[in-house]
């Protein structure tokens, strides 16, 4: 058994985004500009690797100032009462050389409910400092109703403003922890 090496989030290479359906008809993006996550593997092995990771609630960002602020508020992620939205990996199963399946538990104002999100593994390199890295791309959808983010507003058509499934993408460098 190789011993367990602890991979830590490279922010400066990494990237949190969502995407919900507005008007039913077009998506909308946003991101969470502050976020950690760590990896504890057996050394390059991610088959059955432990993944966490936290996302600070206060730095979501969809460029608009006022959906923000809501996006901040009650309706949605409450951060005055809930700081940090979490996740903390229960499986990390290993498909082929390039694709994993990450199940875990996602904790979104105080509501925990499990997930199931698809990862394609880019592979390790060096960086010109000599600084190893593993690179992830990361894919789910979620119900957001599942975490009681029940805010909508009907539309006149009879469509809703805001569709209930969110596509979740990142894309994450990990670095070996010192």
């Amino acid at each position: 058994m190789a011993d367990m090496k602890t991979w830590v989030l490279d922010p400066t290479h990494s990237e949190l985004l969502f995407k919900v359906k507005h008007l039913m008809i077009t998506n909308v993006k946003g991101e969470f500009t502050d976020f950690n996550a760590e990896i504890k593997a057996e050394g390059n092995d991610f088959e059955n690797a432990k993944v966490k990771a936290t996302i600070k609630g206060e730095s979501v960002y969809t460029n608009n100032n006022d959906r923000d602020k809501h996006l901040k508020s009650e309706d949605f992620f409450n951060v005055e009462n809930f700081e940090e939205l979490t996740f903390e990996g229960t499986s990390f199963e290993k498909l082929d050389d390039e694709h994993y399946k990450l199940k875990g538990d996602l904790t979104i104002v105080g509501v925990t409910k499990p997930v199931a999100l698809d990862v394609e593994f880019g592979g390790t390199a060096k960086d010109p400092w000599g600084n190893e890295k593993a690179g992830f791309s990361i894919s789910g959808k979620i119900n957001r109703k599942d975490w009681g983010l029940n805010w909508n507003s009907t539309l006149e058509t009879g469509g809703v403003l805001v569709s209930d499934e969110v596509k979740i993408m990142a894309e994450v460098q990990f670095t070996p922890a010192q």
